[in-house]
């Protein structure tokens, strides 16, 4: 199993969104949180398509990446998930390490906040991207979905449908 940063994101998020998204069970066609933000990330910066590249490395893409001077460019609707964006960004910072660039570096911007923070790396969070790692292979091996969160984030995900599908009215 390939580990990309939306593994990474939804780890952090909710286990059981991460083992629907791991085990083909895809809904975020579906939710229109999921659509502001790709409207978001096309219609902002418009320029960057000519001055960075899109790569990909072991299953990861990256959509803005300076060559030049080894910054990701990680575009983000809201910083409600903020913990997990930085992460995201941090697990491409490895994953180019580990394909042999060094020094890479990462900004996560918020346009609509009008925001953006430097994601740098360190030896602590190298180790624990490969504990993330171990964790995420185990929960998405499982047999059985992983159990309800019940979060008051559950009612802007795009699985919310699925998972309280037969669920009361009061949850």
């Amino acid at each position: 199993m390939q580990i990309t940063g939306t593994h990474i994101n939804y780890y952090l998020i909710c286990h059981r969104k991460l083992w629907l998204f791991a085990n083909s069970i895809q809904m975020e066609h579906t939710n229109e949180a999921v659509s502001e933000g790709k409207l978001i990330h096309e219609t902002t910066y418009m320029q960057r398509p000519s001055r960075y590249e899109e790569i990909q490395v072991e299953g990861i893409s990256i959509d803005f990446y300076d060559t030049k001077n080894k910054v990701i460019h990680e575009i983000k609707k809201s910083a409600k998930l903020h913990e997990a964006h930085i992460w995201q960004v941090k697990y491409y910072i490895y994953v180019l390490e580990q394909n042999g660039i060094e020094g890479a570096t990462g900004l996560l911007e918020y346009p609509t906040e009008h925001r953006t923070e430097k994601v740098d790396m360190s030896d602590a969070d190298r180790a624990q991207l490969v504990e993330m790692s171990r964790e995420i292979e185990a929960i998405i091996s499982k047999e059985e979905v992983p159990a309800l969160l019940n979060n008051s984030r559950c009612k802007s995900c795009s699985y919310f449908d699925f998972c309280y599908i037969n669920e009361d009215e009061d949850t």
